[in-house]
């Protein structure tokens, strides 16, 4: 054991409460989840910064001591990696995302560059047993939540609205803080969650600026990328999280799925299961394009039995775009940079009592 100054802490490992003063094992497990403190090789000047566990953006510096957790990662846009083999100290490996995910396999991506490569110092380690020193691997998964069984709840859950896109940055995070806020203004409480993709709170701390009243990232739940055999049973657990509420139950639910539809961080998984598809009240579909909303759309339809209530995203920023949704795929369109949240609301509280609830669990349920 040896012990080490962290100047960055990320926030994919928040919940485990890291002191700066740690302690470093040189067993390095290599598996998602486990946590190790690195040094920054190499300077950049574009994605250069760290999320830390305030949600701040930090910089990083060469000789800069951080702590991330292993896991992987594939992006259309920034780096992809995964997790190595095996892990020693004097290893390098490269920073994968913003969150302090930590992996191997990355290379120059357009718009970030080269990714910071990172010298592997150690397993940090924690210290469960009171009174004894013996130090063991901290990993993500030891802080995560306990929430009860889905099917095990009393009573119906709120409506559940859900915004997929077809890839990530098609402006599902704008939209739901938009919804999130008019829901607010309306006088209702909002719970708010991102299902699917790699670790960082970024984005379900804007959801909490704009009114969210409790937040989730499947993080919380000892995840730190989804997959498609992860995916569901995290998406189970955030959702009885947030329908139980604190210290009241939500009015209603705004999920986010992080990716696209086709991606690989399990959002088929978890539209094909169920119990999560009949919690959904409402689905907004965002897109970049025409022919995104029309694959969307198409996809929804065929594989899950599910019908957009709207599309949303930058589709919607000309006429063009509108009128192609409106016109070819007989749905109305929200432009959520430009026009106030559309009144889902009551349709959702309609819906809901033929949507979720015990009869729905009960049917589903293994």
């Amino acid at each position: 054991m040896k012990r080490c100054t962290l100047d960055k802490i990320s926030s994919v490992t928040l919940r485990l409460r890291l002191d700066r003063n740690a302690v470093l094992g040189e067993e390095v497990p290599a598996d998602a989840g486990a946590v190790v403190a690195c040094r920054v090789l190499n300077a950049k000047t574009r994605y250069n910064t760290l999320e830390d566990v305030h949600g701040r953006r930090v910089r990083l510096h060469p000789g800069d001591v951080i702590a991330g957790a292993l896991g992987h990662r594939d992006a259309l846009h920034g780096f992809s990696g995964h997790v190595p083999d095996a892990v020693a100290p004097g290893d390098e490996l490269q920073l994968l995302n913003v969150g302090g995910v930590i992996g191997t396999g990355a290379v120059e991506a357009p718009y970030c560059g080269a990714p910071f490569r990172l010298e592997v110092l150690g397993a940090v380690l924690r210290f469960p047993h009171l009174g004894r020193r013996v130090g063991v691997p901290a990993r993500v998964q030891d802080a995560a939540l306990e929430s009860p069984p889905l099917a095990e709840r009393d009573g119906p859950l709120p409506p559940v609205i859900a915004l997929v896109g077809t890839s990530m940055d098609s402006g599902k995070t704008t939209a739901a803080t938009k919804l999130i806020a008019q829901l607010t203004h309306n006088g209702l409480k909002v719970a708010a969650g991102k299902l699917t993709g790699v670790s960082a709170r970024r984005d379900v701390l804007e959801m909490a600026d704009s009114g969210a009243s409790q937040i989730a990232v499947f993080t919380d739940f000892g995840v730190v990328t989804t997959d498609e055999t992860n995916a569901a049973p995290t998406a189970h657990k955030m959702l009885a999280y947030l329908a139980t509420g604190h210290p009241t139950p939500p009015d209603v639910i705004v999920l986010e799925f992080g990716d696209g539809l086709l991606g690989t961080y399990g959002v088929h998984s978890i539209l094909a299961d169920p119990v999560l598809r009949g919690s959904i009240a409402q689905t907004l579909v965002c897109a970049g394009d025409p022919v995104g909303a029309w694959g969307a759309v198409q996809l929804l339809g065929e594989r899950y039995d599910l019908r957009p209530n709207l599309v949303c995203g930058p589709v919607t920023d000309t006429p063009a775009g509108y009128g192609f949704c409106h016109d070819r795929l007989g749905l109305p369109t929200w432009n959520a940079l430009r026009e106030d949240a559309p009144e889902l609301w009551s349709l959702a509280a309609k819906k809901a009592p033929q949507l979720v609830g015990e009869p729905a669990l009960a049917e589903a349920a293994p």
